[in-house]
């Protein structure tokens, strides 16, 4: 044999075995090494063979009842839609067990599921609901057009093999390869963008992308298509813009400009919790695929980073704070979460504190992340996740602002205070707005989005009107209002532009932690600086929060300060009037959707409302001048639908000044027994609250003196944040010295 014909050979050899190395099955989620490893473990992994077979007794019963792929028809919630989510669920699951229990049933079942897809898919016109920016033919939004293909590549992944070329063929050009280009080439709109949909279409073609071993749509994931057709001015349904000047798009651009350096996504966590499974499940299947790209280490490893900021943006009980567009009650329990703290565990250094997370979860990903944690998790390798404060900053490098959570020592009440950006289409106006909580329980709330999710009959399971005309308003939150005006006008352009900016966030003194910062463009020509402080003493049964407003401008204004909390009012120190009828405290702005069910003229004294809300009592204390009022009020107003919730609030407002402050306390105390009948600590331990006048502006203070006759007081530079830098000030005729920003006293 001539040496040309040895070369050739060994040539061709090679060229094989690289094909046949790059065509092996499965290889995004689910790798063939990873199938053979938990092949020979299963029987002996409880939780992950709890999952198992909890998912092996649902497709089951989902093969036992047939073929269903209706023609797409109805909005989120209806039947059409369900069902094809279902559909989407069903894929996965089935395309797993296929290759975890060898059995061809599972393998024929995704085939006969995508065949019908396959020959509904060139004949489907866009879908008939007209709402979406981006209509999708499945479903009414290219969004869940993007959930369903990021499902069914794995699913198609793991039966590839099990299939012969005729029927891949008839699979990918029917539907597979027109599905990517539909989501992308014709749907720039939406795949260009920076935002968790883009997230989902991109990562939806570049999983089928890697399934089908296609260069050209890996990369289209990952870079974006290039158009120019794109009108700078187009919006999406909630007023988010769909491309700005010089923006960059695809996966990689996803992942470097909503996330912080922190791992805080600019969405809030609501919606860093939906976009966390694409990030997580693509960045996995680049790991399996592309190791050369090192995704999980892009960005200072971002990705990781994200998981474990998601988790502590979470109150104590695992529900996600309800920041931006949220829905109450998604939690860290989520199949999201379960996946991203699997992905995070295996290929984030196996942090032992994911295995607590994983634990409570009672779940995990039926693949090697899974097995991993499962394994751990049987070996007691666990450690708690300790939640503590933290400030986790907002914008692509960390300088837009943030939120500040602060944690008392037994980790029973948590404050969280919002000084972010816009978070994009799905930002609310609540420029310096916070809640808290009480062992998982609000005790001022954020009222979150308004929107039944996949419930048909509100709104067929999308936005409700009032998601703009409510929700997003600067009323409906915890935080000041000027002229019954929302921040920035309620204009997403302009408040896209600005954020807030952080002026002090210091937990190193554990029972006087303090978070504050300023916001300048809200309003014009008006700066507002708020400092919440949550202070712990043996004169408080429980910490008490203080809560600072300062707000100065050019001009006289109206400024309005709410508080939403849950319960029954027990008691008040002022006179109250109630209208003879209900009427809406305004006209426009969030106004509109409040009743007035009480007004009540303040006097230059401590005005104070308690309220019991489960067994649990509390008292909001504040430094009132004459003139200033408290409106009573509950949401519900020009609500015909009954869409909005009836919670009620009480705003403390302050007329015809130029500048002033909000000084005010909420103290948890007490308890009530509904068995025993008998009251504990019903009363607040706060005498008064006292403006200290300092001459400089540099300064200003307060103090708080308790019914036992002990004054805190409390001092604070507004102008010089430095740790360093020491100051000095007469107070009381005395000249008192120290180191820092901010000052306290207890005599």
């Amino acid at each position: 044999m001539t040496k040309i014909k040895v070369f050739s050979l060994c040539y061709s050899l090679v060229f094989f075995i690289l094909i046949t190395n790059a065509q092996e099955h499965p290889n995004l989620i689910l790798t063939k090494k990873g199938v053979e490893n938990i092949k020979r473990q299963l029987g002996s992994v409880p939780l992950f063979d709890k999952t198992l077979a909890k998912v092996k007794n649902e497709i089951d019963q989902e093969i036992k009842s047939g073929i269903h792929v209706p023609i797409p028809k109805d909005m989120a919630g209806g039947y059409t839609h369900d069902r094809h989510k279902k559909n989407w669920y069903v894929l996965q699951k089935s395309g797993i067990l296929y290759q975890l229990l060898e059995d061809d049933k599972y393998a024929m079942h995704v085939h006969s599921i995508l065949k019908e897809y396959a020959k509904m898919y060139p004949k489907l016109p866009l879908h008939p609901e007209e709402r979406s920016y981006a209509r999708g033919k499945i479903f009414w939004q290219c969004l869940n057009d993007a959930n369903w293909l990021v499902f069914a590549s794995q699913a198609y992944d793991c039966i590839y093999n099990f299939l012969n070329n005729k029927e891949r063929k008839f699979l990918e050009e029917n539907l597979f390869i027109p599905y990517a280009n539909f989501l992308s080439k014709e749907n720039p709109q939406f795949f260009n963008r920076i935002h968790n949909h883009s997230t989902w279409g991109n990562v939806a073609v570049g999983m089928i992308g890697l399934t089908l071993n296609n260069e050209e749509l890996i990369n289209r994931a990952l870079y974006g298509i290039k158009t120019k057709n794109l009108d700078h001015n187009l919006t999406d349904n909630d007023g988010g813009f769909i491309i700005q000047k010089g923006q960059k798009a695809g996966f990689l651009a996803n992942l470097e400009s909503p996330f912080s350096p922190d791992g805080y996504y600019t969405e809030g966590p609501y919606y860093q919790r939906y976009a966390m499974y694409p990030f997580m499940v693509f960045a996995q299947a680049l790991q399996n695929k592309k190791p050369e790209l090192k995704i999980f280490e892009y960005k200072d490893n971002v990705l990781i980073k994200s998981v474990t900021a998601l988790l502590n943006l979470t109150d104590q009980n695992g529900d996600f704070f309800p920041i931006n567009d949220a829905q109450k009650g998604m939690s860290y329990y989520s199949k999201e979460l379960v996946s991203a703290v699997n992905i995070a565990y295996h290929f984030g250094g196996n942090t032992a504190e994911l295995l607590d997370i994983a634990q409570k979860q009672g779940s995990v990903q039926l693949d090697e992340t899974g097995l991993n944690v499962s394994l751990d998790i049987k070996q007691n390798k666990i450690k708690p996740f300790l939640k503590k404060s933290i400030e986790l900053k907002d914008g692509s490098q960390g300088d837009k602002g943030g939120i500040g959570i602060l944690r008392s020592e037994d980790k029973d009440h948590e404050l969280v205070m919002k000084y972010t950006a816009q978070g994009l289409s799905h930002g609310h106006y609540d420029k310096l707005s916070f809640s808290y909580y009480n062992k998982g329980d609000e005790i001022l709330q954020d009222y979150g989005l308004a929107r039944f999710v996949n419930i048909e009959q509100k709104n067929g399971g999308g936005y409700l009107k009032e998601n703009k005309s409510w929700a997003k308003q600067s009323i409906a939150h915890n935080t000041i209002i000027q002229d019954e005006t929302s921040h920035f006008n309620g204009e997403y352009k302009t408040g896209s532009i600005h954020h807030s900016d952080k002026y002090l966030f210091d937990v190193t003194n554990s029972k006087l932690k303090i978070v504050s910062a300023k916001e300048s463009n809200a309003y014009p020509n008006t700066k507002l600086h708020r400092t919440l402080v949550l202070f712990e003493d043996e004169e408080f049964e429980e910490p008490l929060l203080i809560d600072v407003m300062q707000f100065t401008s050019k001009n006289i204004h109206q400024y309005d300060l709410p508080l939403y909390y849950h319960g029954q009012i027990i008691d008040f120190n002022f006179e109250n009037t109630t209208p003879p009828k209900l009427l809406p405290l305004g006209t426009k702005n969030g106004y509109q959707h409040l009743w007035l069910e009480g007004r009540a003229n303040l006097k230059n004294k401590t005005a104070q409302v308690t309220w019991l809300n489960k067994n649990k009592f509390y008292t909001f204390s504040t430094l009132a001048n004459e003139g200033d009022q408290c409106l009573f009020t509950r949401i519900g107003a020009n609500d015909p639908k009954f869409n909005l919730r009836k919670d009620p609030g009480f705003v403390i407002r302050k007329s015809n000044v130029k500048s002033g402050y909000f000084i005010s306390t909420i103290e948890s105390h007490g308890s009530y027994s509904s068995v025993s009948e008998t009251a504990k600590n019903a009363f607040s331990n706060i005498l008064k609250i006292e403006n200290i006048v300092v001459k400089d502006p540099n300064y200003m203070g307060w103090s708080i003196t308790t019914k036992r006759g002990n004054v805190h007081t409390f001092i604070l530079c507004i102008s010089n944040n430095k740790k360093d830098v020491s100051h000095s000030i007469n107070l009381n005729s005395s000249l008192i010295n120290w180191l820092g920003p901010y000052y306290y006293i207890k005599n």
